[in-house]
């Protein structure tokens, strides 16, 4: 099922370098903290440093899951095709349609930023104004829309310009935090324990947020069929990508609890990096700031269309979703009708937006929607990780802590996040999260009755399909081995 059927993506159009910038701007460390560091605090206060700490472990599980998985799968929908033929077909389509939604719903949740923050650096009034708000916000969505329907080497060379400015203005800010010397607290390094935690529920909602900070970076395992030797790169990039913005979203976050007092967080919830530039440096640091937020914003909306338009391709392919979605264009090589389909449909889920409410409230609850439905697409990319490499995973001690018992934690964190926090989330959020993935079973349940071969599928099963050149030593029998050297452009 793994098969291209017609006109494919354009191979080789990337490389390592290429991808770990793509992994950072997935995750998008400006806009993670401007539009979340309010929300977490709210959720967890002092302890919010501790909750993007703890679910930094097992995301790093769920890295390495999509990092071997993507050695014996190369396949644009990822989770989508290796949890189908894992565990099964049925959730496998939940999989990628858990993430098909938490993208377009974030094409809301990120563009009203967007616009936001580019109406801030002109009029700090006109920043509040949802309606305005959405109609820029609408307005950088084409325009990425439009470099995205441009092919991955153009998306690339914008996602270089735009992540080199955004890493470059907090790389000098993350200086200015350290020697900054008027603080509204002291740090203490309990903030980074349990202590602060409201219980295991408080615990949980600080995680499911956290999640969100983290979340993007496996847009390089979409992008596989796309990347030079991909059966490396991808997951690669992925770990790089995850390490260099826990740092970031550590650095900040505790800058944000040190510097910023907490009715300056609470009143400025979409705004709160701006904020802490210009207690940094009055006058010139929020502006800059604002532009790394703006720039990350629009850099994370691309990355976040290609997660979509990749995965809907590939449901397009498989006939489990219109399999004009699995269409590609013959000048670009993109899924021109997945792109098109999901441009229409954020664009009036734009408007519809206007009657939810102010900028804050709806990014409130559309990060813990989002959130539920990482941890059910996550976690079940973790399982399958552990049942493609059942057979050869008591070969090493390598092979049992890094194919298997982290990515099972990883997994079973996921879960759990997701079951623990529903107590606590509003109804909104309920809402939008479980009745998003519910919407998934009317097209799940059409394409299985109409015959789609994905829901007959090739098992995935590392012992048979894995290739020596393509696996580490630990993974590979040693009467087979052969020495390989590691072919990177990085």
């Amino acid at each position: 099922m793994s098969n291209n059927r017609g006109r494919g993506l354009q191979a080789n159009a990337l490389g390592t370098f290429d991808t770990v910038v793509m992994a950072v701007a997935g995750s998008a460390p400006a806009y993670s903290i401007a539009a979340t560091t309010a929300v977490l605090v709210g959720a967890v206060g002092l302890a919010s440093p501790a909750a993007l700490l703890y679910c930094a472990i097992p995301m790093l599980g769920i890295a390495l899951a999509f990092s071997y998985l993507g050695r014996i799968d190369v396949n644009a929908g990822a989770s989508y095709s290796w949890v189908g033929r894992t565990l099964h077909p049925f959730l496998g389509f939940i999989s990628g349609w858990a993430l098909v939604i938490s993208a377009t719903i974030f094409m809301v949740a990120g563009s009203l930023p967007a616009g936001s923050m580019t109406l801030s650096l002109f009029d700090e009034g006109l920043a509040d104004n949802t309606a305005l708000s959405t109609v820029v916000g609408a307005a950088w969505f084409v325009i990425m829309l439009l470099v995205v329907l441009g092919g991955a080497r153009l998306t690339v060379r914008a996602q270089l310009l735009m992540s080199g400015v955004e890493l470059g203005i907090l790389a000098l800010f993350a200086v200015f935090a350290v020697v900054h010397t008027g603080n509204a607290r002291v740090f203490d390094w309990s903030w980074l324990g349990f202590s602060h935690f409201d219980g295991v529920s408080g615990f949980a909602s600080g995680a499911l947020i956290a999640a969100f900070y983290y979340w993007g970076w496996d847009v390089t395992s979409n992008l596989s069929e796309e990347t030079r030797n991909s059966r490396r790169t991808t997951g690669l990039a992925g770990l790089i990508g995850v390490g260099i913005v826990f740092l970031l979203f550590e650095v900040f976050t505790i800058a944000v609890n040190v510097i910023l007092s907490s009715r300056q967080i609470q009143s400025n919830d979409a705004n709160v990096l701006a904020v802490l530039g210009d207690e940094i440096w009055p006058g010139w640091g929020g502006k800059l700031l604002i532009v790394a937020v703006m720039l990350s914003t629009i850099a994370t909306l691309e990355t976040t269309l290609i997660q979509v338009t990749r995965s809907l391709f590939a449901m397009g392919r498989d006939r489990t979703m219109p399999a004009a979605l699995g269409r590609v264009h013959r000048a670009w090589n993109t899924p021109w009708v997945a792109i098109v389909v999901v441009g229409g449909v954020a664009l009036a889920m734009f408007i519809a937006s206007n009657a939810l409410g102010s900028v804050g409230e709806i990014l409130a609850d559309a990060i813990s929607a989002i959130g539920l439905q990482i941890a059910v697409y996550y976690g079940l990319a973790g399982l399958a990780v552990v049942v493609a490499y059942r057979k050869m995973l008591f070969r090493s001690a390598g092979n049992f802590l890094f194919g298997g018992l982290w990515p099972l934690f990883g997994a079973l964190f996921m879960f759990w996040i997701f079951v623990e926090s529903l107590g606590s989330l509003s109804g909104a959020a309920i809402s939008i999260g479980i009745g998003g993935l519910g919407v998934g079973l009317i097209p799940m349940l059409w394409y299985w009755k109409q015959g789609s071969d994905y829901y007959r599928p090739a098992r995935l099963d590392a012992a048979h399909t894995v290739r020596t050149d393509y696996v580490p030593d630990d993974f590979v029998p040693e009467q087979s081995r052969v020495h390989q050297g590691l072919p990177t452009d990085f």
